[in-house]
């Protein structure tokens, strides 16, 4: 196994952006059966990259955008799991699902590699 440490580059003001934020949703149900979301926000750091880039498809129904973005991180990004949604990370003015999460201990200590899955969007007016 490689013994190379690149979290210093990875975390690296050049490499890494900081302005990177996540939701998540609590699932709680109360007494009568009701379920609730409690929607936290917390920002992070992390490099993104493109997992699949953005494509239009056309159909008779419609038009369907889809993409995916790859983000290396130290923060336990997670695709869900009990009284837990995916988390949705905001990057670049789109909103984006983590589908799954991979342990990346060869970037270095407590490094993960999320993939994520662009959600849908009106198709406005792009900010990028």
């Amino acid at each position: 196994m490689p013994t190379l440490d690149v979290s210093d580059v990875l975390m690296s003001p050049e490499f890494c952006d900081t302005e990177l934020w996540y939701r998540r949703n609590a699932q709680t149900v109360d007494a009568d059966g009701m379920a609730s979301n409690e929607v936290t926000r917390q920002q992070f750091a992390g490099v993104v990259t493109v997992d699949r880039s953005l494509e239009a498809r056309r159909m008779e129904a419609g038009q369907v955008i889809g993409g995916a973005i790859l983000v290396i991180t130290q923060t336990r990004l997670i695709s869900g799991k009990t009284a837990l949604d995916a988390d949705i990370v905001e990057y670049a003015g789109a909103d984006y699902r983590v589908t799954f999460v991979d342990p990346y201990p060869r970037y270095g200590a407590g490094f993960v590699q999320a993939h994520c899955e662009l959600q849908p969007f009106d198709g406005g007016a792009n900010e990028q």
